[in-house]
Protein backbone atom coordinates (compact mmCIF):
# COMPACT_ATOMS: atom_id res chain seq x y z
CA UNK A 1 0.00 0.00 0.00
CA UNK A 2 1.15 3.39 -0.55
CA UNK A 3 2.04 5.46 2.41
CA UNK A 4 0.47 8.50 2.76
CA UNK A 5 2.89 11.61 2.49
CA UNK A 6 2.81 14.64 4.55
CA UNK A 7 1.91 18.32 3.02
CA UNK A 8 4.25 20.19 4.15
CA UNK A 9 5.33 23.22 1.82
CA UNK A 10 9.20 22.62 0.60
CA UNK A 11 10.99 25.09 -1.38
CA UNK A 12 12.10 24.03 -4.99
CA UNK A 13 16.15 23.66 -5.77
CA UNK A 14 16.35 23.27 -9.61
CA UNK A 15 16.66 19.62 -9.63
CA UNK A 16 12.67 19.55 -8.40
CA UNK A 17 11.56 22.31 -10.63
CA UNK A 18 13.21 20.55 -13.41
CA UNK A 19 11.41 17.28 -12.66
CA UNK A 20 7.90 19.10 -11.85
CA UNK A 21 8.82 20.77 -15.33
CA UNK A 22 9.05 17.68 -17.11
CA UNK A 23 6.05 15.84 -15.17
CA UNK A 24 3.88 19.44 -16.19
CA UNK A 25 4.56 19.14 -19.83
CA UNK A 26 3.56 15.79 -20.02
CA UNK A 27 5.82 15.21 -23.06
CA UNK A 28 6.16 12.34 -21.44
CA UNK A 29 3.91 10.16 -19.35
CA UNK A 30 5.23 9.53 -15.86
CA UNK A 31 4.81 7.05 -13.94
CA UNK A 32 5.06 6.18 -9.92
CA UNK A 33 5.92 1.90 -9.85
CA UNK A 34 5.75 0.83 -5.95
CA UNK A 35 7.27 -2.59 -5.93
CA UNK A 36 5.73 -5.36 -3.37
CA UNK A 37 8.81 -4.81 -1.21
CA UNK A 38 8.01 -1.15 -0.82
CA UNK A 39 10.60 0.28 -3.18
CA UNK A 40 9.45 3.37 -5.46
CA UNK A 41 10.36 4.34 -8.32
CA UNK A 42 9.25 7.12 -10.88
CA UNK A 43 9.86 7.09 -14.30
CA UNK A 44 8.97 7.91 -18.31
CA UNK A 45 9.19 5.72 -21.34
CA UNK A 46 11.98 7.58 -23.52
CA UNK A 47 10.97 6.95 -27.22
CA UNK A 48 14.09 5.72 -29.77
CA UNK A 49 14.63 9.02 -31.58
CA UNK A 50 15.98 8.39 -35.23
CA UNK A 51 17.39 11.15 -35.76
CA UNK A 52 20.29 10.90 -32.99
CA UNK A 53 19.47 7.44 -32.38
CA UNK A 54 19.10 7.74 -28.23
CA UNK A 55 16.48 7.06 -26.59
CA UNK A 56 14.20 3.54 -26.38
CA UNK A 57 14.70 2.73 -22.70
CA UNK A 58 13.40 3.74 -19.24
CA UNK A 59 14.39 6.79 -17.24
CA UNK A 60 14.16 7.07 -13.63
CA UNK A 61 13.18 10.39 -12.49
CA UNK A 62 14.80 11.24 -8.40
CA UNK A 63 12.85 9.44 -6.54
CA UNK A 64 13.75 12.15 -3.53
CA UNK A 65 12.70 14.72 -5.25
CA UNK A 66 9.70 13.32 -6.75
CA UNK A 67 8.58 12.89 -3.07
CA UNK A 68 9.27 15.75 -2.33
CA UNK A 69 6.94 17.02 -4.90
CA UNK A 70 4.07 14.96 -4.05
CA UNK A 71 4.15 15.55 -0.11
CA UNK A 72 4.21 19.23 -1.43
CA UNK A 73 1.15 18.51 -3.31
CA UNK A 74 2.49 19.78 -6.65
CA UNK A 75 2.08 16.44 -8.10
CA UNK A 76 -0.89 14.05 -7.61
CA UNK A 77 -1.06 10.16 -8.55
CA UNK A 78 -3.59 8.76 -10.57
CA UNK A 79 -5.84 5.51 -9.88
CA UNK A 80 -3.73 2.17 -9.06
CA UNK A 81 -2.70 -0.24 -11.64
CA UNK A 82 -2.22 -3.30 -9.52
CA UNK A 83 -1.10 -6.60 -10.30
CA UNK A 84 1.20 -8.97 -7.23
CA UNK A 85 4.26 -7.58 -8.14
CA UNK A 86 3.43 -4.13 -8.17
CA UNK A 87 1.79 -0.72 -8.06
CA UNK A 88 1.72 1.58 -10.81
CA UNK A 89 0.27 4.84 -10.65
CA UNK A 90 0.09 8.07 -13.15
CA UNK A 91 1.84 10.94 -12.04
CA UNK A 92 0.45 14.49 -13.02
CA UNK A 93 1.00 17.90 -12.01
CA UNK A 94 -1.34 18.83 -9.29
CA UNK A 95 -4.44 21.78 -10.03
CA UNK A 96 -4.12 25.11 -9.09
CA UNK A 97 -6.42 27.76 -8.62
CA UNK A 98 -5.59 31.13 -10.13
CA UNK A 99 -6.60 34.18 -9.04
CA UNK A 100 -9.75 33.94 -10.98
CA UNK A 101 -10.58 31.10 -8.66
CA UNK A 102 -10.66 28.77 -11.82
CA UNK A 103 -8.80 25.53 -11.41
CA UNK A 104 -5.47 24.76 -13.61
CA UNK A 105 -2.93 22.62 -14.55
CA UNK A 106 0.45 24.27 -13.09
CA UNK A 107 2.40 25.48 -15.54
CA UNK A 108 -0.19 25.42 -18.65
CA UNK A 109 -2.58 28.27 -19.72
CA UNK A 110 -6.32 27.89 -21.00
CA UNK A 111 -5.48 29.17 -24.28
CA UNK A 112 -2.71 26.19 -24.87
CA UNK A 113 -4.86 23.82 -23.38
CA UNK A 114 -7.57 24.81 -26.06
CA UNK A 115 -5.77 25.19 -29.16
CA UNK A 116 -3.70 21.39 -28.23
CA UNK A 117 -0.06 23.35 -27.78
CA UNK A 118 0.20 22.50 -23.89
CA UNK A 119 3.57 20.62 -23.29
CA UNK A 120 4.56 21.02 -27.01
CA UNK A 121 6.69 24.56 -26.51
CA UNK A 122 10.01 23.53 -25.39
CA UNK A 123 11.85 20.18 -26.20
CA UNK A 124 13.47 18.01 -23.37
CA UNK A 125 17.07 17.43 -23.17
CA UNK A 126 17.02 13.15 -23.50
CA UNK A 127 19.80 13.41 -21.56
CA UNK A 128 18.91 15.13 -18.01
CA UNK A 129 17.87 11.87 -15.97
CA UNK A 130 19.78 8.89 -17.24
CA UNK A 131 19.21 6.46 -14.31
CA UNK A 132 18.99 2.74 -15.29
CA UNK A 133 15.05 1.70 -13.82
CA UNK A 134 15.88 -1.67 -12.20
CA UNK A 135 13.16 -4.80 -12.19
Amino acid sequence: MLRPLSRARAPLGPEGAEVLRLITQRRFPVRLTVHANGRRRYGYWLPLDPATGRGGCYVALPTGECDALHAAGRIVLGDPLVDPAKTTYAVQAAARTTATGRGETAGRGVASIRNGTAGRSEAMDPGTFRHALTA
